[in-house]
């Protein structure tokens, strides 16, 4: 939104000038214009909001038709038709459907063309726009354009703004596109298939501000002179397939403020040069395979807000530099190869609000000098050999609102300074926290997302978990948590926060039959995940999970579970994983159960079914069947005239 609200400025600046324009005009349209835009409409094959209804061959291109504005001699320079624009009070969406006409050529002093945002535009980019010599802004971005991009662009030597993102362009980019567009100052090719090298000419753009290229599939390396290019402001090359490793050059973008880089298949170091980035405040570079040490002058980088260098192969301590990033509000290093212990000058950063170190090989301990930081809301270290043993006290100072710390080797209780935290999300899974869930679970209010799982927790579900009303997300899984499960199916919420989406309470010892009324539950209302496989539950599968209209995966495994399978789970529609295999199950499987229309994963293997194995589309292979001594045919052997 953020371009076309910019572009509907430059568009009512436009209008300011082309009003005093059409005020001295003194010449009528000029008749290849009219003829040109006349043929423009024609090749329109829907216009829903009569966005050029105007435009009729009895009166004036000039003074009559909307979106167009003439010079003081008649001629077309400006054409601003798109699906996204300024009304009287809001802005208005709208569509049209049709191919771009050839003929717009003729408008041989067009200077600003606008028909983005038209979402049915198809066809390709004729050619002949190549011949557009004076165009300066040129907006065909967000329609349904084909086919690649004109090599006469070449031509177009006064273009300033270039954004045709959000098409179905494809094919390379010719590598002298932009050897003569020294004027280009913004450039936006994202969002389409592209592929092929970052063409070589692009260094030629010594204007450019913004470059994005971003989610296409371009290939090959970031041009090592891209340091050239010192006006640039902002570069987006993420969701590409660029290899090889970041030029040095980058060191000479001054000017640069953002640069994304993710999600490509770089390699290499990040090069000490990085230092010249003074005025960068957004570096996004996941998602690669980087790979050695920061650098020290990684903590020279005076403008820094938001760094991210997660999901890489780098290696080696942290810099304590790191502290020297004063502007920092976001540090995204997780996993990484990252070792030793983490930097006490982390302390120095008071503006951060996420610090996520997670799946790396850090030690411990967690530098007290983090007491500091009481802007920060996320604190994520799990996956770290921290040998912990207890979360710190002075936790309890931070306004923590995410706080994980899965496998960092917690040990004994949960520490009771909980009881009074803000913690609205809580992962303390794969440690070796032991005891009761405590009582005062309840007072945690804020709770949204809980995960105790892989400890070793042996209690029933206290009481005051039916007041955790904003949870929406529960893990318990192999603990050794007893008791029925009422408390957690009872508990109350706050609509329209708190209803279920995950539950998992596998592989403890919860006993007690699954409540009959567990689908008309309202907390259940918009689950999607149920899990709650290998406990001594017993009893029957409830027919009102059925009713759980949003539910995906349900998985019911070793339960000890009797009676048959209800008709009625076939009434939710959305499940693609039912896994309820190894319990005592009796009778026959109902069609309209294996027949769900997004199942993808089935498995009844090892109970008491019988009968015919219903026709199915979905490819379920033999053995989710096996161990039923009463089911026959496909995938199984066939039946026998008896059945």
């Amino acid at each position: 939104m953020g371009i076309y609200v910019q572009k509907i400025i430059i568009l009512l600046s436009f209008k300011i000038f082309f009003i005093g324009s059409l005020q001295s005009t003194s010449q009528a349209c000029h008749p290849v214009d009219q003829v040109a835009l006349l043929d423009f409409k024609n090749k329109i094959t829907s216009d829903p909001s009569k966005v050029l209804h105007t435009w009729v061959p009895t009166t004036d291109c000039c003074k009559a038709w909307e979106g167009i504005g003439c010079d003081t001699t008649g001629r077309v320079i400006n054409l601003t038709r798109p699906g996204l624009y300024s009304g009287d009070d809001s802005i208005v969406d709208t569509s049209m459907s049709g191919t771009l006409s050839p003929s717009l050529s003729k408008l041989s002093s067009l200077q600003l063309l606008d028909l983005s945002n038209l979402k049915n535009m198809g066809g390709q980019i004729p050619p002949e726009y190549g011949k557009l010599s004076r165009l300066i802004h040129l907006f065909l971005d967000s329609n349904n354009l084909t086919g690649s991009i004109p090599p006469t662009f070449r031509d177009l030597h006064q273009l300033k703004r270039l954004y045709i993102s959000d098409n179905s362009l494809s094919g390379t980019i010719p590598s002298n596109l932009f050897a003569n567009m020294t004027s280009l100052s913004e450039l936006g090719l994202s969002d389409n298939h592209f592929s092929g090298p970052i063409p070589t000419s692009i260094v030629n753009l010594v204007s450019l501000t913004k470059l994005d290229f971003h989610n296409n599939n371009f290939s090959g390396n970031i041009p090592d002179s891209i340091g050239n290019l010192r006006s640039l402001k902002n570069v987006d090359l993420s969701f590409n397939q660029i290899t090889g490793s970041l030029p040095k050059s980058i060191g000479n973008l001054s000017s640069l403020v953002l640069m994304y880089l993710n999600n490509n298949k770089l390699v290499g170091t990040i090069p000490s040069s990085i230092s010249g980035l003074i005025s960068l405040q957004f570096l996004h570079l996941s998602e690669n395979s980087l790979y050695g040490n920061l650098p020290l002058s990684i903590g020279s980088l005076p403008k820094i807000q938001r760094l991210i260098l997660e999901n890489n192969k780098l290696t080696g301590k942290l810099p304590p530099t790191i502290g020297n990033l004063s502007t920092l509000n976001e540090l995204y290093l997780g996993n990484n190869l990252f070792t030793g212990a983490i930097p006490s000058s982390l302390g120095d950063l008071q503006g951060l609000q996420t610090l996520n170190f997670s799946t790396n090989r850090l030690n411990g301990p967690i530098p007290r000098q983090l007491e500091k930081l009481h802007l920060l809301q996320e604190l994520d270290l799990s996956f770290n050999p921290l040998r912990l043993v207890k979360i710190p006290d002075w936790f309890q100072n931070l306004k923590l609102f995410r706080l994980l710390l899965a496998r960092t080797g917690i040990q004994g209780k949960l520490p009771s300074w909980f009881t009074s935290s803000s913690v609205s999300v809580l992962d303390l899974s794969n440690n070796a926290i032991t005891g009761k869930l405590p009582f005062w679970i309840g007072n945690m209010s804020n709770l949204s997302f809980l995960n105790l799982s892989n400890n070793g927790f042996h209690s029933s579900i206290p009481n005051g978990f039916r007041n955790l009303s904003l949870l929406m997300d529960l893990d318990l899984h192999s603990n050794k948590f007893s008791g029925n499960l009422r408390k957690i199916f009872s508990k109350s919420f706050r609509d329209p926060l708190g209803s279920y989406n995950s539950l998992d309470v596998s592989s403890n010892i919860f006993t007690g039959e699954i409540p009959e009324n567990i689908g008309n539950e309202q907390v259940m209302g918009s689950i999607k995940s149920l899990i709650l496989s290998h406990n001594l539950l017993g009893g029957n599968i409830p027919a009102s999970i059925g009713n759980l209209t949003e539910l995906q995966v349900l998985k019911l495994v070793g339960n000890g579970l009797s009676g048959k399978i209800p008709v009625e789970l076939g009434n939710a529609k959305e499940i693609t994983t039912l896994l309820l295999s190894n319990n005592k199950l009796r009778g026959s499987i109902p069609a309209g159960v294996l027949n769900l229309t997004k199942i993808q994963e089935f498995d009844v293997s090892g109970n008491r079914l019988k009968g015919r194995i219903p026709a199915h589309t979905t490819k379920i292979p033999g053995k989710a069947f096996m161990n039923n001594p009463g089911l026959c045919g496909a995938p199984l052997p066939p039946c026998k005239h008896n059945h």
